[in-house]
């Protein structure tokens, strides 16, 4: 039978246990600067002894910030604690790796159409105005928009289109851009951007990220399935709106003229400015925790922002000055509390802003060709090549890159559209960034033409000549993924567009 008495057993036992001071130090990790300093300001305010380090951030920061310069934070992360004297900013030569006003409403033509009454487009608040669709909201429409990015399954030489087009997006919901100037920028081709602003301009509000006003309305009417040609006509002809010559409108869209003033109507019921549902206040531009600038010698310097970082000191003469008067044994435990929880804070503060640094420059080190040459050179990298190089773990490097922002020659972009799987070569060369296999699929057949129409074992081979090693199931596979169609599909196009 199964011995049923009580007794006692003595174990011993090993086991992680995060301390609050630890799990403090790692969701300072996560935080952008933004963010860091909302948290800082609560910080500030809960801490009597917690005060903003105002001085420059080359000049002298403080008798506390100064004592915790170049010290490692010994419980933030066992892998962590290694080469901690990162300087603020690095410069680094190329080749180094291992491996109009945007609030205006629209003028012109469109004010005949009598926008002005409509709240942010369709019918009048008297007559069921959708105030949940069209009230003002706390989220800024480039956050909105970077959401739906996430969902919108691109690659990620393409994210890094579509996050450039975001932040050249206005508050007004238009995004005026010259597609040869950010393709220049990018390294990329115009058809490129453009077909990356295509899938951009499905996002909500429907009507968002048109390049003018004429683009947004056919937007609307297209979701409404009116976009006819006498509707097409009729609005590459608002300055006849304007001056309300319906007649004239009758003849170009060949239709009566009572049918012309329907279509006005129509148009009215429209929302000029899809922006307007995101207050412009709240719509800032992403403000990057890292900046990269490119040297005259050909080189880059990466710095933190020093402008968004939030700097705090102890005040320790302040601290002197209590300690001698307090007399209860809950002020004097509630003062070398807060005492710790400001020195902690200091120190997580130094630990987060070298992470980061170290993190951002290496990314730079890695993806100097892409900031060269363009997407077509992004390089092969993953978390683990990054944290095997500067001797951390995966997951604090994810942390790092997730929801941080670097500032580069060819624009602002997450830390993470950085990150790309990898192909081989043909030879003992680099291998080659999935991303920029992509990018030259996309090429070759952007060159087609009816009579010269690649196929995918062709494709194969053309890569071959550029040294990359990739399956004919790759190349179909990529192919699909650009949302590019078989050969056969692509000769029946071109032939009938001859």
């Amino acid at each position: 039978m199964a011995d049923m008495r009580q007794r006692l057993d003595v174990r011993q036992a090993q086991s992680l246990v995060m301390t609050p001071q630890l799990q403090q130090a790692i969701k300072l990790l996560q935080l952008n600067n933004q963010e860091l300093a909302e948290f800082v300001e609560q910080e500030i305010e809960r801490n009597p002894l917690l005060e903003r380090d105002n001085s420059s951030p080359d000049g002298d920061r403080g008798e506390a910030s100064q004592e915790t310069d170049g010290k490692a934070l010994d419980a933030f992360s066992a892998e962590a604690t290694d080469h901690l004297d990162a300087p603020t900013s690095d410069v680094y030569e190329q080749g180094g790796a291992a491996d109009g006003d945007s609030t205006a409403a629209p003028s012109g033509p469109s004010a005949a159409l009598d926008w002005s009454n409509t709240g942010a487009g369709g019918s009048a608040p008297e007559e069921g105005y959708d105030f949940e669709a069209n009230h003002t909201t706390d989220k800024s429409l480039h956050e909105h928009l970077h959401e739906q990015l996430r969902l919108a399954h691109l690659t990620a030489a393409d994210q890094l289109i579509a996050s450039r087009l975001i932040e050249e997006t206005d508050d007004a919901g238009y995004c005026r851009i010259d597609a040869g100037e950010i393709a220049e920028s990018l390294g990329t081709e115009p058809e490129d951007v453009l077909a990356v602003l295509e899938v951009c301009q499905g996002f909500e509000p429907t009507g968002i990220m048109a390049r003018d006003l004429n683009e947004c309305l056919s937007l609307q009417l297209k979701e409404r399935d009116r976009f006819d040609p006498a509707m097409q006509r009729l609005l590459e002809n608002l300055e006849l709106a304007a001056r309300h010559d319906l007649a004239r409108l009758s003849d170009i869209c060949g239709v009566e003229t009572d049918d012309v003033a329907d279509m006005l109507m129509e148009l009215r019921d429209l929302n000029p400015r899809p922006g307007s549902a995101f207050s412009a206040g709240t719509a800032v531009a992403v403000a990057p925790d890292v900046i990269v600038r490119e040297l005259p010698n050909g080189t880059y310097a990466v710095e933190l922002n020093a402008d968004t970082l939030p700097r705090v000191i102890m005040n320790r003469a302040y601290y002197a000055e209590v300690s001698k008067v307090a007399t209860g044994g809950e002020e004097k435990d509630f003062i070398e509390e807060c005492a710790a929880d400001a020195n902690w804070l200091i120190k997580s503060l130094d630990q987060r802003a070298r992470t980061v640094l170290k993190v951002a420059r290496e990314i730079v080190r890695q993806q100097d060709a892409f900031l060269a040459h363009g997407i077509a050179h992004l390089r092969p990298l993953n978390l683990k090549a990054v944290a095997d190089v500067i001797q951390m773990h995966e997951s604090t490097v994810s942390r790092v890159t997730s929801n941080k922002y670097a500032a580069t020659p060819r624009g602002t972009f997450e830390l993470k559209y950085f990150f790309s799987t990898a192909i081989a070569s043909t030879g003992t060369g680099e291998a080659h960034s999935a991303e920029a296999v992509r990018h030259r699929i996309k090429q070759l057949i952007g060159a087609e033409t009816p009579d010269n129409v690649l196929s995918d074992d062709q494709i194969v081979d053309m890569l071959k000549g550029f040294g990359v090693d990739v399956a004919r199931r790759t190349v179909a596979k990529y192919r699909e993924s650009l949302g590019i169609a078989s050969s056969v599909q692509r000769r029946r196009r071109l032939r009938q567009s001859a």
